[in-house]
């Protein structure tokens, strides 16, 4: 069975506060749960408790999965100053390594149309390559999410899985690979079998939402029998993300997902 971990930005909020929502996951039967950035830098997430937070995972035996890096960068604007990324990378992982998280969420920013799309790939290949070099032996990892430009982020450079392969074969790493959001990818018309199967063991995290309206998966129209064969034939067995805004209470809105997971 994969492993599910609610996003406690979204789900479990009844709760409280952070370290409240991962009491609450727990409590609903789950050993993980994932988060966006624990400083707040971006918006809408808050700063996080982070001693808390952690008693709290250790005190319910839970595991984060992933964080955001912060800040959201704007890599391809100009001046193309990053050296405030690469300064807050480094208290991210050791955010990060406190936490016991093994993944760093990261991104594309947004196109620059002063510029060829091919060589803002390679920029972006460029900027991660120092990244990995930057926290070597930390034992952390980050995933490039592509994201879709059709609803939730039009303007973003990276709204195609393939094109975020390219940049992590680019960045050639096993400490740097692909976030695989079926949501992004559905909305954005792909096809699910082909992008994994071109994309192979670069995928190192998957997260899940359904589609139309990014809620819990049976609000949409998305076949999740299909979708987890898919994703357990491609090869993937990590943990998979519920980044989904949940339109029940947030108990009530995991069952459907629940009982999907451990049919695949």
């Amino acid at each position: 069975m994969y492993q599910l971990a609610p996003n406690i930005e979204l789900l479990f909020t009844e709760a409280g506060d952070y370290h409240d929502r991962v009491r609450a996951a727990a409590a609903a039967g789950f050993d993980a749960v994932e988060m966006w950035g624990p400083t707040g830098r971006d918006a809408p997430a808050k700063p996080k408790d982070i001693p808390a937070l952690k008693a709290a995972l250790q005190e319910t035996g839970t595991q984060l999965t992933a964080q955001l890096a912060e800040p959201r960068t704007q890599f391809m604007i100009p001046p193309k100053d990053h050296s405030f990324f690469y300064q807050c990378l480094d208290e991210g992982v050791a955010i990060a390594q406190d936490l016991g998280c093994p993944r760093m969420v990261v991104g594309s920013g947004t196109g620059f149309g002063g510029s060829k799309r091919q060589t803002q790939l390679d920029e972006l290949i460029a900027i991660y390559e120092k990244a990995i070099a930057q926290i070597d032996g930390s034992g952390i990892t980050l995933v490039l999410e592509p994201v879709n430009v059709r609803v939730d982020h039009p303007g973003s450079l990276l709204d195609r899985t393939s094109e975020a392969v390219y940049v992590a074969r680019g960045v050639n790493s096993p400490n740097f690979g692909v976030l695989y959001d079926i949501y992004h990818s559905a909305v954005e018309g792909e096809d699910m079998a082909a992008e994994l199967a071109n994309a192979g063991d670069i995928v190192k995290y998957v997260q899940l939402a359904d589609a139309p309206g990014r809620g819990e998966p049976g609000t949409g129209s998305l076949d999740w029998a299909e979708k987890f064969s898919v994703l357990r034939a491609s090869g993937y067995d990590g943990p998979i993300g519920l980044e989904y805004y949940p339109t029940t209470e947030s108990a009530a809105s995991v069952a459907f997902v629940k009982e999907a997971a451990a049919s695949a």
